[in-house]
């Protein structure tokens, strides 16, 4: 990251590649496999990925992040979301020096005069050196409201992919596979109270699951309904 700012951005450990839930014929698999080909010689260079909250957009972008450092490349990950207050010329510049640059939450600058401009140039820069860009929004290119046609029509030019957004019965899925990653067995009926009373978000869920694995850990208990209730007082 350049000097120039500084910022703590810290990735989440857990968002990993091998932590991305996958069942056997589902449509990510592409997704996945286009992300973790991109350093290839024939990866793609500008990746456009879109879905609601909870979808895996986050998870995906700072997956590649890590790969990209386990690789020993240069990344870096950037919620605009949490980073509209910062100068956007500023926050962007020599990020182009980077050999990936992840940009998450693009929605929040559609409009914005001075962040689409600032885009606009870091794109182009990123192209003329030959770099990576992968950008997470909640719709598609065409949904953005962006006031800059070209820089629309650049956001495009690559892979652009949608990822649906789980229900109830993938969400505990997701919620098992998760907490056996973590050495925890949820059942059925733990992970379906979770769902019900916890934010419906995945993300939200997610915290709830790494705040079980902490409390069970030091409580030396499994996961059950009473657990769950005494550790969130529901």
């Amino acid at each position: 990251m350049p000097e120039q700012l500084s910022l703590r951005i810290n990735l989440n450990d857990d968002a990993t590649f091998e932590n991305f839930f996958l069942q056997q014929r589902d449509s990510r698999h592409q997704v996945v496999t286009v992300l973790q080909d991109q350093f290839c010689s024939e990866g793609e260079s500008f990746i456009y990925l879109w879905g609601a909250s909870g979808s895996g957009v986050s998870h995906l972008l700072q997956a590649s992040c890590h790969q990209a450092s386990a690789k020993g490349l240069s990344a870096q990950y950037l919620p605009l979301s949490e980073l509209l207050d910062y100068p956007p010329q500023q926050l962007l510049e020599n990020l182009e020096q980077l050999s990936l640059v992840c940009l998450d939450d693009l929605q929040v600058i559609a409009g914005n005069q001075q962040w689409e401009t600032a885009l606009f140039g870091l794109y182009n820069r990123i192209r003329e050196a030959g770099g990576h860009l992968l950008l997470g929004a909640n719709c598609s290119v065409r949904e953005l409201p962006l006031q800059l046609p070209d820089l629309q029509s650049r956001f495009g030019w690559g892979p652009v992919f949608q990822l649906p957004e789980a229900n109830d019965v993938e969400k505990t899925t997701i919620l098992q596979f998760r907490a056996s990653r973590r050495g925890m067995e949820l059942g059925d009926d733990v992970a379906q109270y979770l769902i019900n009373r916890a934010a419906r978000g995945l993300g939200e869920l997610m915290s709830c699951l790494e705040t079980l694995d902490e409390a069970s850990l030091e409580a030396k208990r499994k996961l059950s309904i009473p657990f769950v209730k005494q550790v969130f007082g529901w």
